[in-house]
């Protein structure tokens, strides 16, 4: 990742909003590594947060959080040049909607701006099982140049505690975004 990157981080309602506490502690934790990065939860993204995590991320994070209707924001427009979005979690609405190009809102609209500028989209799908239709959405954003990430976290580092299970998925996502973070390496 180049230090002058800008990045996205999308988190829709679906269950997962750890996944999304652990990206913003590692992006402000690595942020030498890149110039900046926004935020935008969707209508129900900041419910599922409060529910799952027991705490408000308006008051909990540091960065400017984007309304899901603010489309003057700066990663709504390819001329603004954002290097990368990260959704997650990824609902499978909100993968439906950016996969059929409905750009209803800003997260559907800042993804549609990633793909159609050929930059770097990251979805940390969040569902079980996948239906036919998921399936079908999920793979019409790959041919479309997107990375599906599933929220599958892996075990063969040995994770000892419920946050080190849950960096076997955000390291990976971070991983593929060009953040170098000492994380398990296998073979290593």
């Amino acid at each position: 990742m180049d230090k002058s990157s800008k990045i996205v981080l999308a988190i829709t309602g679906a269950s997962g909003s750890i996944y999304a506490q652990r990206i913003i502690n590692y992006l402000e934790k690595y942020s030498e590594q890149f110039n900046d990065f926004d935020i935008v939860f969707s209508k129900n993204a900041q419910d599922v947060w409060l529910h799952e995590l027991e705490s408000n991320p308006k008051k909990e994070i540091s960065q400017k959080i984007y309304t899901p209707n603010d489309f003057y924001a700066p990663f709504a427009s390819g001329s603004a040049k954002y290097d990368a979005m990260i959704i997650c979690p990824a609902s499978m609405g909100s993968i439906g909607r950016i996969s059929n190009g409905i750009s209803n809102d800003l997260i559907s609209r800042a993804a549609d701006v990633m793909l159609k500028e050929r930059k770097k989209l990251i979805i940390v799908a969040r569902e079980t099982p996948y239906n036919l239709i998921h399936l079908r959405n999920m793979t019409q954003l790959t041919e479309a140049g997107a990375i599906i990430l599933p929220a599958t976290p892996s075990f063969y580092s040995k994770p000892k505690n419920i946050i080190e299970l849950v960096d076997t998925v955000v390291l990976r996502a971070l991983a593929l975004l060009g953040i170098n973070i000492n994380g398990y390496k296998w073979g290593e």
